[in-house]
């Protein structure tokens, strides 16, 4: 039965050949899944990735490619399949970020210092889409959200940590990560986990499965699910800042707290901080992880209907849910104020919170795919695949405990309402491929190998409008909204108010009649219609890859592919791969290419307004479409692609029981996409430039600018150099294995971004990560019993605390542990238990600005600072 991609017969005769000259005994998938009873010390893992031809060994390829088997998946103490490989690659990084919006669900990673929209993700080698969210910051990522592959439906991961933008098209800048779907026939597994942290929060529990079944005699479907449950986190302390403080226990409590706000009395603001926050945790403002449940499934299917054709499917469901915090607002905060109602009587926010109020943020994630194709050979031994694919991501967002302030206390003649639904972005793509295969005798020492082929894809992002009370403009978005005052004397509806009892006075600036305050849900306002609809775009590729064996110690491949997008124009990116074997034992590799990425729909369109801290200061700042009304008169370009120069060298090696391959890196990335740092706005008009950027919003007609205190946009801001040494040795003595994988990544600016970046920013883009990284670990059989021990290492790194870089804050190396002990009661069922963070360590603590609001820890911190969690884990295998 054939249940991987089908081998040409000429593939196959020349497997042979690659392996006398490497000296290396290669096993294709196939023939691995035909011969289960063949010495697993014997065999070389093949790789796909990489190679748009035939597979090679991992030793072999002209480039670095990482391949994990299911059991080394499993071996690793996540679930969620993100942090498995931050634990397995130590040049890909991921951070937890709370109060982040959307990013507090779908987290961003890094593959060696870029970001995963420069990461090429492969299932099954189609294309994987992308997630609906655009990072609000920093990179703007939006990639594929790799959390809705479950752990369960793999048999294996590859990563390319190389620059392939010519063989796989756009995205491939960094490298390509390739899971590999299961695709058993029969028997299958199950496995139950569970665990918290130390603390005795952040309860998870975790039940997966998979499932295969025979299709007729030559074809397979193989079922995969996940059900995951996982409580919040909180590494916080009581909101007790020079600005504000809500600690009861402090000397310092009431400072900064506008004890005039209408309604307010110490009594009841106490006894209401501890309805301000709906969610997890004792504090105003929790800051860790935040709730989460997913149920996923993924089915890969494949049809042999003779011995050179093979039909197959695979797709996806996730549908998962979770909810964090905002920042807290207190009374005199901007939104909760004093404000006139349309009788002349004085309404605060406090009449709904007494003791202030924690917007909670939830978000509903569906995410569906399918792509079915079929596959063979033609009577000339010419290969092909032709393929479909459709994905889809949704996210739709709700807001709760929170108000559009500008409502006032009504709303259509009812209370204002204190939930919203602001509105969902939609990610769809679809695509048509055709990739073929062919050996041609050029007269050389060996046949070349030549693939090529063509893509056709439309993608489409959507913005859907919002609830209307989520984004209108209420009265009291304009000072005076009543018409009770005219150049500080009451009008005759102002005199009318008075004769009933209302204490207004014109004469006084700080009457509440004047008072301006927030438009929309505040936290998140919601889609309006001048910020809602569909960007959309269409592109066509094509591409060659030749490869060969020049000589029995030298092999060559080159790559060329032309694209057009109707957003950008057309670019041509090329490629050369080499490998030059020194011995059996020693082989030389590099790589030099070009790249080029055309920024997404997502990017070109996304919105949003949010509280973030440009100088350590909650600020509500809102994000603009370069093109947009607002992002013109801020003065904003607009977008272009990305470009990319790439360059590798390293060498392979296999020393008796010691493996070792080296790698150095350089990818060179010109006009890169990036968010600006936050630009002051205000209506202070002694504050010149954020005064006028102020006027910049007015004159684009943003409702609400008056409470606006910062603006960016995307911008081709600058050119970077990122470059580094990936180290992976493996060391095998019996029955212990030991492995070390290390990581050395450096990006530099180069070009002058002060345009762009204010000192801070520059500052953290160069310094904020660990430039060094390493995981070392040892596993050892007892017959039964296995005992894995693993050294997580993170080096130095900085974080520039103001927009002058003038305080910066240095973090020291961490070393965490992780210890799994794994006991097989019988042939099917294992028992483990172990802890990830064994010695429970944590990071510095932030300091000053970073360290607001409660926070303890810098939430961007890529070293785990939610302590050590211990679980058990039981596995069924039938």
């Amino acid at each position: 039965m054939l249940k991987l991609h089908t081998l040409s017969r000429s593939i196959r005769r020349n497997l042979p050949v690659i392996a006398a000259s490497t000296g290396l005994l290669l096993t294709s998938p196939t023939i691995l899944a035909q011969e289960e009873q063949a010495d697993d010390a014997n065999t070389e893992q093949i790789v796909i990735t990489g190679s748009r031809g035939a597979p090679r060994s991992v030793a072999d390829s002209p480039v670095p490619v990482d391949v994990f088997s299911e059991e080394d998946l499993v071996a690793v103490p996540f679930t969620d399949t993100n942090d498995i490989l931050k634990t397995l690659v130590p040049s890909y990084s991921l951070s937890r970020q709370p109060i982040s919006d959307g990013a507090s669900f779908i987290r961003p990673a890094t593959l060696r210092g870029m970001p995963t929209d420069k990461t090429l993700v492969l299932v099954n080698s189609k294309r994987r889409h992308k997630s609906a969210l655009v990072q609000i910051g920093g990179s703007g990522t939006q990639g594929p959200d790799i959390a809705t592959i479950p752990a369960s439906a793999l048999k294996g991961v590859e990563v390319l940590r190389d620059g392939a933008a010519a063989q796989y098209g756009s995205d491939a800048i960094a490298g390509v990560i390739n899971f590999q779907l299961k695709d058993n026939s029969e028997g299958g597994s199950m496995s139950i986990d569970m665990g918290q942290y130390y603390e005795g929060d952040g309860e998870q529990f975790t039940v997966t499965g998979n499932i295969g079944f025979a299709l007729g005699d030559k074809g397979f479907v193989s079922v995969s699910g996940e059900i995951s449950d996982q409580s919040a986190v909180s590494r916080s302390e009581q909101y007790c800042e020079s600005w504000a403080c809500v600690d009861v226990n402090s000397e310092d409590f009431l400072t900064g707290i506008d004890t005039s706000i209408e309604g307010f009395t110490e009594e009841s603001f106490i006894a209401g901080l501890a309805d301000a926050n709906i969610g997890f945790g004792d504090v105003v403002q929790p800051w860790g992880q935040p709730n989460t449940s997913a149920t996923r499934l993924f089915i890969n299917s494949g049809y042999e209907i003779n011995d050179t054709t093979r039909l197959y499917a695979f797709g996806n469901y996730s549908a998962s849910e979770g909810d964090g915090g905002f920042f807290y607002r207190y009374p005199g905060n901007g939104t909760i104020e004093n404000l006139r109602n349309e009788d002349g009587s004085i309404y605060s926010p406090l009449e709904k919170f007494p003791g202030g109020f924690t917007p909670r943020f939830f978000g509903d994630i569906t995410d569906i795919s399918i792509v079915a194709g079929i596959e063979g050979e033609f009577a000339n031994e010419m290969t092909y695949d032709f393929s479909g694919r459709f994905g889809s991501n949704k996210i739709e967002y709700t807001l709760k405990n929170t108000i559009n302030p500008s409502l006032g206390e009504f709303y259509e003649g009812e209370d204002s309402p204190t939930e919203f639904h602001p509105g969902d972005l939609i990610n769809e793509e679809l695509q048509l491929t055709a990739d073929f295969t062919h050996f041609v005798d050029l007269g050389m020492a060996n046949e070349v190998l030549f693939a090529f082929g063509a893509s056709y894809m439309e993608e489409s992002y959507e913005l859907v409008e919002g609830d209307e009370a989520s984004y209108v403009a209420g009265p009291h978005a304009t000072s005076d909204p009543y018409s009770f005052c005219d150049d500080g004397v009451e009008t005759a509806a102002g005199l009318a108010v008075i004769a009933d009892g209302s204490t207004l006075d014109c004469s006084d600036s700080s009457d509440p009649v004047y008072t301006v305050v927030g438009v929309g849900s505040n936290g998140f306002p919601g889609y309006s219609p001048e910020y809602s609809g569909t960007y959309e775009r269409d592109s066509f590729g094509v591409y060659i890859d030749a490869s060969t064996d020049i000589t029995d110690a030298f092999f060559l491949q080159t790559a060329l592919r032309y694209e057009d997008y109707s957003d950008f124009g057309s670019e041509i990116v090329g490629k050369v791969a080499a490998k030059l074997s020194i011995t059996d034992d020693i082989n030389l590799r590099g790589s030099f290419g070009t790249g080029f990425r055309a920024p997404t729909p997502g990017q070109q369109g996304t919105t949003n307004v949010s509280t973030r801290l440009p100088n350590g200061l909650p600020v509500a700042t809102g994000l603009f479409p370069a093109l947009s009304d607002v992002g013109q008169a801020l003065g904003a370009e607009a977008l272009k692609p990305e470009t990319s120069v790439n360059f590798s060298f390293g060498m392979s090696g296999s020393f008796d029981a010691l493996t070792l391959t080296a790698d150095y890196y350089r990818i060179a990335v010109d006009d890169r996409f990036y968010a600006v740092s936050t630009l002051d706005v205000s209506t202070d008009e002694t504050e010149t430039e954020a005064y006028a950027n102020y006027l910049a919003l007015v004159s684009a007609g943003v409702e609400g600018a008056e409470s606006i205190g910062g603006v960016n946009y995307f911008q081709n801001a600058f050119d970077t150099i990122t470059q580094g040494i990936d180290i992976v040795a493996t060391y095998t003595m019996d029955a212990t294995v030991l492995t070390a994988s290390v990581n050395y990544n450096k990006t530099e600016i180069d070009s002058d971004a002060s345009a762009y970046l204010n000192a801070e920013s520059q500052h953290d883009l160069e310094n904020s990560a660990p430039e060094f990284k390493g995981v070392i670990s040892a596993k050892h059989d007892f017959d039964a019993l296995t005992v894995l021990v693993r050294a997580n290492l993170y080096g130095a790194y900085e974080n520039a605390i103001d927009s002058a870089a003038t305080n910066i804050q240095e973090y020291d190396p961490s070393v965490l542990f992780d210890l799994e002990l794994s006991y097989a009661l019988n042939d099917s069922l294992t028992l483990a238990a172990g802890a990830r963070n064994l010695f429970d360590t944590y990071p510095d603590e932030g300091d000053s600005g970073d360290a607001c609001c409660g926070r303890v820890y810098w939430s961007g911190d890529t070293v785990d600072w939610q302590g050590g969690y211990y679980y058990a884990r039981l596995n069924y295998t039938f």
